[in-house]
């Protein structure tokens, strides 16, 4: 995550209408906010679409954003949380979400790939079994490699909750995955 000054001096800029700023806030945090919408939406174009609505919205309430102290990161990532709640709100629910988007098929070992995509599936399907906070602390410390700090700030919560909530994830997968239920 980016250094606490430099978001403020990020978001004065922004909020004083540099576009400059706008577009650095955009660039550096695009891909992080990618990759959480697809990790939670399961396919490339709907991300890429949600992605676009996190930062509209970063733009038209930028300059209702109270910088205090924490990385910019943590609100975009609530911007994101909810847009994707909107989102399955009017879809009717998750989608079930590759865990590799470059998972490709036609070139190298084929069988080798459909193994790597057997066991995508499964966990995927392992996934769908958490709860929505549950599933938040597997993607933001295993996908997005966060520490339990950087996840209970993002999350607003404390790092005794992230810590209960990756244990408790973590054997339920297990669980899911050793009966089988993964499929």
């Amino acid at each position: 995550m980016s250094g606490s000054t430099d978001d403020a001096t990020l978001v004065a800029r922004a909020q004083q209408g540099d576009r400059a700023a706008v577009a650095e806030i955009y660039e550096r945090h695009h891909p992080a906010i990618y990759r959480y919408i697809f990790y939670r939406v399961g396919d490339s174009p709907t991300a890429e679409d949600l992605t676009g609505t996190v930062f509209v919205r970063v733009v038209e309430n930028i300059d209702r954003f109270v910088y205090r102290g924490k990385p910019l990161l943590t609100w975009l990532y609530t911007i994101a949380r909810n847009v994707v709640v909107d989102h399955h709100r009017r879809t009717g629910g998750a989608a079930a979400v590759p865990l590799d988007e470059r998972l490709v098929t036609g070139e190298g070992d084929v069988e080798r790939a459909a193994e790597l995509a057997l066991t995508q599936q499964r966990l995927a399907a392992a996934l769908s079994h958490l709860t929505d906070d549950q599933r938040q602390v597997i993607l933001l410390k295993f996908i997005e490699e966060m520490s339990n700090e950087e996840v209970a700030e993002t999350l607003g919560k404390t790092i005794g909750a992230v810590k209960s909530l990756q244990h408790r994830a973590l054997a339920a997968l297990q669980r899911v995955l050793s009966d089988g239920g993964g499929r």
